[in-house]
């Protein structure tokens, strides 16, 4: 019952609406429960002419009584629309809520918390489990009152007209209550397992969609279908086992209300026959019975539609409560724009709090200097650069930015100060200009070709139909994986930040493409604090300070040089991976020889 209360708490930001469909509830239940004493008088009147033999009657007296009866389905009907239809804005206007308080939420979280939740269950919650917390809100919370204010007025009519019958008609309803309250217990659990059981169809759907390619590569199409019909298998025999406890729900109430009514035609047909009651008066009896029926038959699925809500409600609000573990100081400012002297003090590093993948580390960088960090895979370099940002929180020690620890400027700036360069790449679906201008979307046209420029990919982008328009397709597979690398480079280049993070951003382009972005870069660079994590030694030759990682510590630090000599962790990087590079670096910057000379 928590979840439904937060639930309704949100419902009531719209309180004016929720008010005014409640008031429309109240006009329609009032029309229809005075439709029946009508009924009865114009049967009681018929009646009466003909057991008198006067073989007239008063037509318009019939007429006004008609006229009224149709008076009142009009005020009904005109009122249940609107009671509908503000239900209906009232439920769309809370999933509009969620879904947008979801979206933000997970916006802000930290890379922590996506390392422990799967993109297609943040899916699942955001569209399948909003959805049912949309029914209900709609048929739930603004139709139940309607069913049970329909309930007790009739019940109590019912009692006022004839009590041993009103009697008759409410013993069946203790039976349906405790029923209903067992059913809903039991189809919450259920519920709760089939909206896992979606999210969990939707992570293969989510995985298999994004990785056709490698699926496709391996010729793995009947693993994959048959792992998708494991899931999906599981999931319809979910479905089918809470359709069938609904099912049973409703046809249980059903049974006890016909029951009813063949209780009431029996005891009041006597009652006729005794003259204790008129025709038209039973007439009127078994109407308000018929309305009764539709509160008992919409019990079980308004059963069934809080059951899904609150199941609903305990994932969404499992993801809401989530608080992430990289979170700004109540006086954080903002950070103006640094010189760029960026200073790890004791850093200490873990992700799960019980291992940990950095340990003590202490480096420096000054303003205008390249660090490059090298390592076996494993060692710490992606945790290292992934620190500076705030993508995650030292576990112990502190980073400062020109002397100010980053945990003391607010995310936002601190971010806007860090170029960042991702091993992969992530492109969105549109055009080349606003994936370049992705990170200042009021750059002017200028600033993105001179990004494009220096990133070298302003010719190719103007040798394509569109140009700056063209439209990049799902995660940039119409575009090269070294054309991806120097969109990545030129949506860096366009911040201009002080700080620049390179995480391996050369490594996916051939040798002369590295070396023409080299160059591009180095008047970026200039002036600016850059941290790259590569593989080739044409980035790591021209670092101003090489750190070696070794099982998350600093094994070794200097120039180039400098770690050859030491004979140590840097040597046996540079003798397995990068001295085959030198023939190809000397290659590309040997002249071209001219012919005849």
């Amino acid at each position: 019952m928590i979840e439904i209360a937060r639930i309704i708490r949100i419902a009531l930001n719209h309180k004016w609406r929720l008010i005014f469909a409640y008031l429309s509830m109240i006009g329609a239940l009032i029309a229809y429960v005075l439709i029946p004493p009508y009924v009865r008088r114009a049967i009681d009147g018929i009646i009466e002419i003909f057991d008198s033999g006067a073989g007239a009657y008063s037509q318009s007296a019939m007429l006004t009584t008609v006229g009224i009866i149709f008076g009142l389905m009009l005020i009904r009907g005109i009122l249940t629309y609107f009671q509908q239809y503000l239900g209906e804005a009232v439920s769309q206007f809370v999933s509009y809520d969620i879904r947008n308080r979801l979206y933000n939420h997970v916006q802000h979280m930290s890379f922590g918390f996506h390392d422990r939740h799967h993109t297609g269950s943040l899916m699942s919650r955001a569209i399948t489990d909003v959805e049912n917390i949309r029914m209900f809100i709609n048929m739930g919370l603004v139709r139940t009152p309607y069913f049970m204010g329909l309930f007790i007025v009739v019940a109590a009519i019912l009692f006022v007209k004839d009590w041993r019958l009103g009697l008759i008609s409410a013993s069946f309803m203790p039976v349906v209550m405790i029923y209903s309250a067992v059913i809903r217990l039991k189809m919450r659990r259920l519920w709760l397992i089939v909206q896992q059981k979606m999210a969990e169809m939707s992570n293969v759907l989510q995985e298999n969609f994004t990785g056709v390619r490698v699926v496709k590569a391996f010729a793995a199409e009947p693993y994959e279908e048959a792992k998708f019909d494991t899931r999906n298998k599981e999931l319809v025999g979910y479905f089918i086992q809470a359709e069938r406890m609904r099912a049973s729900s409703t046809s249980f109430m059903l049974f006890t209300f016909l029951l009813a009514v063949g209780l009431i035609l029996f005891f009041g047909g006597r009652r006729v026959m005794d003259g204790h009651m008129t025709p038209g008066e039973l007439a009127e009896f078994l109407i308000y019975l018929q309305m009764l029926q539709m509160p008992v038959r919409m019990a079980g699925w308004l059963v069934n539609s809080y059951a899904r809500a609150a199941s609903a409600g305990q994932r969404l609000f499992e993801i809401l409560d989530t608080k992430s573990p990289v979170q700004e100081e109540e006086n954080a400012r903002d950070m103006t724009r640094p010189r760029g002297r960026v200073k790890f003090e004791s850093v200490t590093f873990s992700y799960d709090h019980t291992k940990r993948v950095l340990r003590s580390i202490d480096l420096e960088a000054e303003p205008g200097q390249v660090i490059a960090l090298l390592g076996p895979p494993g060692s710490g370099k992606t945790s290292v650069v992934n620190l500076i940002p705030r993508f995650y929180d030292v576990t112990g020690g502190r980073i400062t930015i020109d002397g100010r620890d980053i945990r003391n400027v607010t995310l936002e700036s601190l971010r806007r100060n860090i170029g960042i360069v991702q091993q992969d790449v992530f492109l969105f679906s549109t055009s080349i200009r606003e994936n370049i201008a992705y990170g200042k979307v009021d750059a002017s046209q200028e600033q993105i070709e001179n990004a494009a420029r220096i990133a070298q990919m302003h010719d190719f982008i103007e040798s394509l139909p569109d140009g700056y328009d063209t439209e990049i397709v799902e995660r940039g597979a119409n575009l090269s994986g070294g054309q991806r690398q120097r969109m990545s480079i030129a949506r860096a280049v366009l911040l201009d930040p002080p700080i620049l993070i390179l995480d391996d951003s050369t490594s996916s382009v051939d040798a002369r493409t590295e070396e023409l972005i080299r160059k591009a870069m180095e008047s970026v660079m200039a002036g600016r604090t850059t941290f790259v994590i590569a593989h080739r030694l044409s980035t790591v030759h021209r670092a101003d300070v090489i750190v070696v990682l070794r099982n998350g510590q600093i094994a070794e630090r200097g120039t180039h040089d400098e770690l050859l000599e030491l004979n140590g962790l840097y040597r046996e990087i540079y003798e397995l991976q990068l001295r085959p590079q030198e023939d190809v670096m000397r290659e590309i910057e040997s002249p071209i020889p001219v012919a005849g000379n």
